[in-house]
């Protein structure tokens, strides 16, 4: 699929209509349901095919933030031939109680992979937490940036945001 067609496919099955509320607390008049792309692993392999070549030279391991940004990170490992680390929201009660599963990131060179961004926010949130834990972090990777101030936030806090689409590109592929 060429760019373009990826864009028109993502905006015909994603772009919901309506009042939704999201994760920012902000409510908007459309949605994209990153789970009609993320469920469908044809287009699921041909966004990440795209976005691998958006990961920066020296990334050891591509980070997930739960929950969309799992099957994403998952699907763009396999890509980059990149080990992977599952990020939870806060660190389990049981179990290892860890905050990062799967690759080790203390010391390594991590790229924040995350499905859609509008504020930024659990981005930034979720950095903080793994740089305390000793990883290195200066870039965050999406699939879809509403352009609703998540880059600049972002980059208040030392993280480059790199975009497969944003809210541009789909609003273009729809002619």
């Amino acid at each position: 699929m060429t760019p373009a067609e990826l864009a028109r496919e993502v905006d015909a099955r994603c772009r919901l209509r309506g009042e939704f509320l999201l994760r920012s607390g902000r409510t908007a008049t459309e949605y994209f349901d990153k789970y009609r792309f993320e469920a469908d692993p044809l287009l699921l392999d041909a966004l990440t095919g795209r976005m691998a070549a958006l990961v920066p030279p020296g990334t050891q391991v591509l980070a997930g933030l739960e929950m969309g940004g799992i099957a994403v990170v998952t699907a763009l490992g396999r890509h980059t031939g990149l080990p992977c680390a599952f990020v939870r929201k806060t660190a389990k009660a049981y179990g290892t109680a860890k905050l990062a599963e799967g690759a080790e990131i203390a010391g390594r060179q991590v790229l924040v992979v995350e499905d859609v961004v509008t504020s930024g926010g659990q981005i930034a949130i979720s950095t903080r937490q793994l740089r305390e834990l000793g990883a290195t972090i200066d870039s965050a990777l999406c699939v879809i940036d509403r352009q609703e101030g998540g880059a600049a936030a972002l980059a208040a806090d030392g993280i480059t945001l790199r975009a497969l689409l944003t809210r541009s590109d789909l609003d273009a592929a729809r002619g």
